[in-house]
């Protein structure tokens, strides 16, 4: 095997530990591998070990891979910050949208996603530490950006993702965690999933 191979085999064994760890149903924490940067080789690699959702954040470069392996039943996230010339783009090629922070992006995704395609998966990105460096709505704005969302036509309101200070502290990082997990919970009649990267080794 290589190190693709067991790097993803050590993450899916550590999901499930976790999952048991937390009473989580079996299957419920799903794996979204960052593919960009990485060849079209490489993500078949990745396929072959078994996983089938990947997250790009420069448009052009997704493209180019969502057109080589069109061979694959395959899903792909946009998960970086949006700039309006692009909604075309990942409106036309992408499945899920990770990081939508504000209502013109989400109208003009709408707008531009083609009736002949299902809705468009949206999670609603949220800074829960007010960085300026992070993209991402306001805790208090969160809910007037899901209700718009779920407005939409040719939009699916499916969650919320955050990517809040780096801490290396397992605690820090569950308090944040809380925070989405209780913003969710208040909003759940109208979505399904939370995000959040995973630092350090818990």
């Amino acid at each position: 095997m290589t190190y693709i191979t067991d790097n993803i085999s050590a993450t899916a064994e550590r999901i499930g530990e976790l999952e048991a760890k937390y009473n989580r149903p079996v299957g419920r924490v799903r794996l979204l591998a960052v593919s960009k940067r990485h060849s079209v080789a490489k993500i078949r690699e990745a396929v072959t070990a078994g996983l089938k959702e990947f997250g790009e954040n420069f448009l052009q470069e997704a493209e180019e891979k969502i057109t080589e392996l069109a061979d694959h039943t395959l899903t792909w996230h946009f998960i970086g910050p949006i700039q309006s010339n692009k909604t075309r783009g990942i409106a036309e090629h992408f499945d899920w949208v990770q990081s939508v922070d504000r209502d013109k992006i989400a109208t003009r995704l709408s707008e531009q996603r083609s009736e002949e395609k299902p809705p468009l998966n949206i999670c609603v990105q949220v800074n829960l530490s007010a960085e300026q460096s992070k993209s991402g709505t306001s805790l208090a704005e969160a809910e007037s950006l899901c209700a718009l969302v779920a407005d939409l036509p040719q939009l699916e309101l499916r969650g919320l993702m955050a990517i809040p200070a780096f801490e290396k502290d397992f605690e820090k990082q569950r308090q944040y965690f809380n925070e989405l997990a209780t913003e969710f919970a208040r909003l759940k009649g109208d979505i399904s999933h939370y995000g959040y990267p995973l630092y350090g080794n818990e």
